[in-house]
């Protein structure tokens, strides 16, 4: 995708435990003090939504073995662990969590849960330096310039703040001038706070009190009085390091975190919803389903597919393809590589080279790793001369890309240096565009639900104050996107002058099982590129004329899709989609060569089976739990005397004895339907 616009990998909504558990944190240099702007440099999910009642992650673990006489009922040690994570869902999901866009009242508890933190750090630790401390999706952060701090230290911040809010001290909004602001800050030996101040443009200068005892720069919100804030609903979470103005050459700060709510029930709603992001947590799950790894020896932020991790990204590919092809796009394949000069006409160097890697020299020519790969599929358009009979051109690559990450940022799946795009292109005349985005969230909401994302949240971002492009196109390239989205039926918001500089777009989030938002696809039309690169068509009246370029994504990275894959089913994939459908279970090595049959006859229909053994029964049945196989076969002797299989599926529970044949076909049946067993 294109130069300004950072994809899905780069600039990602991250779940909340992933976020407080990385060690360095490095934000964007922060414009000015007012702490109402600062949060939007800050990416952590909302926990707006509670559980759905979703299958994956909450399965039941029974398993049934045979021997020759009768059936025996195996259960798990998960079985009551897994009810009582379902009764906790259950009580926890009937409480909404307001957002700091639906609640004001919430959006000041927490501006003011920040200064309260900071005056009881400064309490604690007098030599302490404050610097910024804005509130977040789910709380409050403050960085202090100060000495590692542990947990222990936390609760005595804790204990401070809970004092500070039971004086009831009230929070006063004052006025004054620049040098007045100066003389105070130098007066408590604030370098940070100069050095805010003179970031700021506005005058005069807003300073927030609490009580007589601390002040801040700071233009509010806040709450009337300290007392206005329900101690029992606060908590302080985790510290991490993070540089001053996000710039490692800067001096190293602690940051700490905590989360605000109005009352306790939604705290503990909160604080339930994190534990549940954190099991479904795909860096753990990676390494106990043994999917993929990042390897120290070959360098941060490059994944590794292991053979469960790449059958997955296979059967992605493979639908990916199939859906295109039948939509009418052609697959392109392209170099990893290519001249630096191809990289200074599309823009990249002059506006992104600081997301690309070093150049290389060959033979006298230097080269560059690509960083997107639109300018390919432009050169490919480039090739021979079209007529306007040709259009619409839609193109289709998945384009592995590599992007400089500072080493701080990197972050499992979700932001790495090396990932492989789902990226296409359409070359189109203007009267085509409403046609073509119609058919890209066609296209786009058929390969979501085939994962099982049904809510989106999609918006429309419309022209920016500078802009490439005449207003009469950039009108009709707008209204055909609002067309295309009215005629689909979709709700959207409009993001008033947050298009690229390059065209309008469309954003879409999808919605996992615990609710959260991922940016996931991107629909973007394009005025600058077919500029930069020149191309053109002949139209009817053998005149050349400059075609549009839509770009767009629909799953964003292969690597960034699957790690959200992972935490929306917690590792229990639906059966299509899992590494290994079905584990054959012998009850004594005796049936080993019999389940090797069934197995080979499984495989033979295109289904991933494998036989284990080697342990007593009830460990298979365990490890098998544990590596959530969603197809359970035990064989005993009586199975291999009547050529059946005792099945139980995680999702459905006991099927019952079945005929090798029985079972070969309804798996194979609900594989290729995408269907449960």
């Amino acid at each position: 995708m294109f130069i300004l616009q950072r994809m899905a990998n780069s600039y990602s909504l991250f779940t909340s435990s992933a976020f407080l558990s990385t060690p360095l944190l490095k934000t964007s240099s922060l414009p000015s003090h007012f702490h109402s702007n600062l949060s939007r440099f800050v990416s952590t999910t909302p926990f707006n939504a509670l559980f759905n009642n979703n299958r994956n992650g909450f399965s039941t673990s029974l398993a049934v073995a045979t021997d020759s006489s009768s059936q025996i009922a195996v259960s798990t040690q998960n079985e009551k662990l897994n009810q009582t994570q379902n009764d906790k869902t259950d009580d926890f999901r009937k409480v909404v969590l307001p957002t700091n866009d639906s609640s004001d009242k919430l959006l000041r508890i927490r501006h003011s849960c920040a200064h309260v933190m900071a005056m009881a750090v400064q309490k604690i630790f007098p030599d302490a330096k404050v610097t910024i401390g804005p509130w977040i999706e789910n709380g409050f952060y403050y960085d202090f310039d100060m000495g590692p701090l542990t947990d222990r230290d936390l609760k005595k911040i804790k204990k401070e703040m809970d004092r500070i809010i039971g004086r009831n001290l009230p929070l006063v909004r004052e006025e004054v001038t620049r040098d007045e602001a100066q003389r105070r800050i130098m007066a408590l030996n604030e370098p940070y706070k100069l050095e805010i101040l003179d970031s700021i443009k506005e005058d005069p200068i807003t300073i927030y009190h609490i009580g007589d005892e601390w002040w801040d720069l700071c233009a509010g919100p806040h709450v009337e009085s300290t007392g206005k804030i329900n101690r029992r609903a606060v908590e302080l979470e985790s510290v991490a390091g993070a540089y001053w103005r996000g710039d490692e050459k800067n001096q190293m700060l602690q940051r700490i975190y905590g989360t605000a709510w109005e009352n306790e029930e939604q705290l503990k709603a909160y604080l339930h919803f994190k534990e549940e992001a954190k099991r479904r947590d795909h860096r753990r799950l990676g390494q106990d389903l043994d999917l993929f790894s990042i390897q120290n020896e070959a360098g941060g932020g490059l994944v590794f597919w292991h053979p469960k991790g790449a059958i997955v990204r296979h059967m992605i590919e493979d639908l990916w393809k199939k859906i295109h092809i039948e939509r009418g796009y052609d697959m392109l394949y392209t170099p990893h590589v290519a001249k630096a000069d191809l990289w200074q006409i599309s823009g990249h160097l002059d506006f992104y080279k600081e997301n690309m890697y070093d150049q290389m020299s060959i033979e006298d020519e230097l080269y560059q790793l690509r960083p997107m790969n639109c300018p390919y599929h432009i050169l490919i358009y480039k090739r021979k001369l079209h007529s306007y009979h040709d259009f619409p051109i839609r193109v289709a690559e998945l384009g592995t890309v590599y992007r400089y990450e500072l080493s701080g940022s990197l972050h499992g799946l979700f932001r790495v240096r090396g990932f492989t795009q789902d990226d296409a292109h359409i070359f189109c005349l203007s009267d085509q565009i409403k046609d073509e985005i119609r058919g890209v969230l066609d296209l786009t909401e058929e390969m979501l639900l085939q994962f099982g994302f049904s809510k989106y949240e999609v918006n429309l971002s419309t022209r920016p104050e500078k802009a490439v492009g005449g207003d009469d196109i950039w009108e009709k390239a707008t209204s055909a996107l609002k067309e295309a989205l009215d005629d689909k039926g979709w709700s959207y918001q409009i993001d008033e002058g947050g298009g690229a500089f390059y065209g309008p777009k469309i954003d879409l989030k999808i919605e996992d099982a615990l609710g959260r938002k991922w940016q996931c696809s991107t629909i973007q039309v394009d005025f600058n590129l077919p500029q930069r690169f020149d191309i053109t068509y002949v139209d009817s009246n053998s005149e050349k004329k400059r075609p549009i370029m839509i770009h767009r994504a629909v799953l964003g990275s292969l690597e960034r899709f699957f790690g959200v894959l992972i935490e929306h089913y917690a590792g229990d994939f639906p059966l299509w989609l899992s590494p290994i459908q079905a584990r054959i279970l012998p009850v004594t090595d005796t049936q080993r060569e019999y389940c090797s049959e069934v197995a080979k006859k499984l495989k033979a229909n295109g289904i991933r089976a494998e036989v284990c053994h080697g342990e007593r029964l009830p460990k298979l049945i365990r490890n098998a739990e544990t590596q959530k196989i969603p197809l359970m076969a035990v064989v005993g002797p009586k199975e291999v005397e009547t050529g059946t299989v005792t099945v139980r599926s995680r999702f459905a529970g006991d099927i019952g004895t079945l005929t090798v044949e029985d079972f070969v076909g309804r798996t194979k049946s609900a594989t290729e339907n995408r269907t449960s067993f």
